[in-house]
């Protein structure tokens, strides 16, 4: 049997959504790479994770159990469409949808069809009443960063903020001055093959590329004269200063992004060693620095940079920088499902692994020397306080400079960098400059 694109589509973006809801999987690792509607199917799979509470709430008006994955993924996809996708056709997200679920005998066509067809016709209803739902509710966050954000922020710019993690994110990228190209010729360069891009606002070295865009399908990509990067991303690079000449650990490297840019500021003069822990992301890295032309100099290893063995062999370094795990709250709207893996748990976890991973590699700094703590996380544990706590244990270590960026008031992603100095001579503690 023939299926029309618009099911394909669909069909595929229930099968994730499955995988997502059984098993939690990251759903833009299964995103197909050849898919011609890739860009599609991001949107209905992204929008669905986002809005997967309100979802929720709405199918609560109309089903009474639970349905079991497959069927659930269609209802949830369904509604989503008929809600909050404006430019799809009401048949198109009923029927389509309901011809995907077809395509497995476990779909329940006929009940999805019903249901459906139930929100098509409530829909102004549904949508009003919605809207008088409480705010974690109504833009589909969990309650326990709701919660927080607003007694830190206040219910208006958490709103404010909310709304934006739920808009798809643009694409991105930063290109790179030792490829020999600038941000003006490479957006020429696409001009001319017919991509719509232009110069990001925040950033003099970013290009903000149409939505649904796939970064490797770009001009100039296989050359690497860009990477995927946000505005944000790029502070912990301006304060971390590498020179060339100096002695440079990026301590969690992949994917690469912040390595190629210090790699670039450094000219190949130096040393400059990208430290990742896991093998698949150490491959991923290692791929994107034989794109980037940085593989004969760049020295990708595998180990953890809070392990004392690990880090025994490499001597002192005059820069580090730290770009470390952390909850994700900065950028909810580039990942979707980050917000549904927030809990207070986590985040103590998080918490943890970063006062170790800071603990372990400051010592590793020469006197003088410079570390930078970044994350994309909103969240005052993660950021100023992890950093002011770590050098009040450390005496010697003083904090010189910070940079937050908040996605409303900046329009960028959010994320946090600070720089810590070792000093030569002990003091006391230190405080956020």
């Amino acid at each position: 049997m023939n299926l029309d694109p618009g099911t394909i589509s669909r069909q595929t973006a229930i099968r994730i959504l499955v995988r997502w809801i059984e098993l939690r999987d990251f759903p833009d690792r299964l995103l197909p790479d050849t898919a011609q509607d890739r860009g599609f199917v991001m949107d209905l799979v992204f929008g669905t994770v986002r809005g997967w509470r309100r979802l929720e709430w709405v199918l609560a008006q109309f089903v009474k159990r639970r349905p079991a994955p497959l069927p659930r993924a269609a209802l949830l996809l369904g509604v989503q469409q008929i809600l909050f996708m404006p430019d799809v056709a009401d048949h198109a997200a009923v029927h389509a949808t309901v011809e995907a679920a077809k395509q497995n005998p476990a779909g329940e066509p006929g009940f999805v069809n019903a249901v459906l067809r139930n929100v098509l016709r409530s829909r102004e209803t549904l949508l009003a009443e919605l809207a008088r739902q409480p705010l974690a509710v109504r833009e589909s966050h969990p309650d326990a960063l709701v919660t927080r954000w607003i007694e830190r922020m206040g219910a208006d710019t958490v709103e404010a903020l909310c709304v934006w993690n739920n808009a798809p994110a643009e694409t991105v990228v930063a290109v790179l001055p030792h490829r020999g190209t600038t941000p003006t010729a490479l957006l020429e360069q696409w001009e001319a093959a017919g991509v719509r891009a232009q110069l990001h606002p925040s950033h003099e070295a970013c290009l903000v590329v149409g939505h649904g865009a796939r970064v490797e399908a770009l001009p100039g990509y296989a050359e690497g004269l860009f990477v995927p990067q946000d505005p944000s991303t790029l502070a912990a690079v301006d304060l971390l200063q590498p020179r060339p000449g100096e002695r440079v650990l990026d301590a969690c490297a992949a994917p690469g992004g912040k390595t190629a840019r210090i790699a670039a500021v450094m000219q190949g003069q130096g040393t400059l060693v990208a430290l990742e822990r896991h093998a698949d992301r150490l491959c991923r890295l290692n791929e994107n620095l034989v794109r980037l032309g940085l593989d004969t100099w760049v020295q990708a290893r595998q180990g953890d940079a809070g392990d004392s063995a690990t880090l025994g062999e490499f001597g002192t370094f005059d820069r580090i920088l730290l770009d470390a795990p952390c909850t994700n709250t900065g950028v909810l709207r580039r990942r979707p499902d980050a917000r549904w893996r927030f809990t207070s748990a986590r985040l103590r976890t998080m918490v943890s692994r970063q006062h170790r991973l800071l603990t372990a590699l400051l010592p590793l700094l020469a006197p003088r020397g410079r570390l930078v703590y970044s994350t994309c996380s909103l969240e005052p544990e993660e950021n100023g306080e992890q950093a002011a706590t770590v050098c009040r244990e450390q005496p010697g270590f003083v904090i010189v400079a910070s940079r937050s960026h908040q996605p409303v008031r900046d329009g960028t992603d959010g994320a946090f960098a600070c720089a810590i100095e070792r000093k030569e001579v002990e003091s006391p503690a230190c405080s956020p400059a």
